[in-house]
């Protein structure tokens, strides 16, 4: 068991929206499923629930640190923003976790402009598992790709996945795409580091589409819980993108996918 106390609550700060739905939250949803919702910010479909993850991220990690398998999280996109180099010797150096400094002062000038409007902005995420052996994943419904991409897509605030060329693949031809394959291992890596599901030896590169932190204090259109118009600013403290702190989140859940298919391939063998 790993506990972990929230000792900065502050739900003061969502009266006013108790009995409004909040624009983009999971309020709507929630009382449609449960019939309740948390209007203070809590619960599972606020991101404090990932504390879960990144501590059972870190008990994963022990597990590949004894093969060798190193995954690494960082940023290639913010608020439009797109690194165009992969120096992953420089993502400790800035806030964003980017591997590009320069796209990084340009992300940071984003992040100040769109926070002085009131708004919000997404990013991608690229997650790199290096070390991978070759054999992991299963052939139909455990496919090692299908697992990440579910894995990724239960953290709140991630509305898409991709693997290697992802969806560019949809406008290559098979000439294109296909990985030659010589003595000496891949020529490229395009499938992104799994054929049919299971791990080909060659890096694993994922990506993961977040959307905009969706409390925002811009004015929006919405509900009461009497289904009457209403508009709501959201305020408080907020984020104006949930990266990077999603980032590590993301490399929590591709390391408990890894470590888990990681064991079930030794229990096969």
């Amino acid at each position: 068991m790993i506990m972990i106390e929230n000792k900065d609550a502050d739900p003061k700060a969502y009266e006013p929206y108790a009995g409004t739905f909040r624009p983009g939250h999971g309020d709507f949803t929630y009382l449609a499923k449960f019939g309740i919702r948390d209007w203070r910010g809590g619960g599972r479909a606020s991101a404090r629930e990932t504390v879960a993850r990144v501590a059972g991220g870190a008990v994963a990690q022990a597990v590949l640190d004894k093969q060798q398998i190193r995954v690494t999280g960082y940023t290639i996109e913010l608020g439009g923003i797109q690194a165009t180099e992969r120096n992953l010797e420089v993502i400790d150096q800035n806030m964003f976790f980017c591997p590009d400094m320069e796209a990084a002062d340009e992300m940071k000038k984003r992040i100040i402009e769109i926070k002085e409007k009131g708004d919000s902005v997404g990013g991608i995420v690229e997650i790199l598992a290096q070390g991978v052996p070759k054999g992991l994943g299963e052939p139909v419904f455990d496919k090692l790709d299908a697992d990440l991409a579910k894995a990724l897509m239960s953290i709140g605030a991630v509305k898409g996945v991709e693997i290697g060329t992802g969806f560019q693949s949809a406008k290559m031809l098979g000439s294109e795409n296909n990985d030659p394959i010589t003595p000496e291992g891949f020529l490229t890596n395009n499938a992104g580091g799994i054929l049919a599901g299971i791990s080909n030896g060659a890096d694993i590169v994922v990506r993961a589409a977040v959307k905009p932190i969706p409390s925002i204090s811009i004015r929006q259109a919405t509900i009461d819980l009497e289904g009457k118009a209403r508009s709501i600013s959201v305020q408080g403290r907020h984020d104006v993108a949930a990266i990077p702190r999603i980032n590590v989140v993301c490399e929590a859940m591709v390391n408990i996918v890894l470590a888990d298919h990681l064991l079930r391939q030794k229990a096969i063998q």
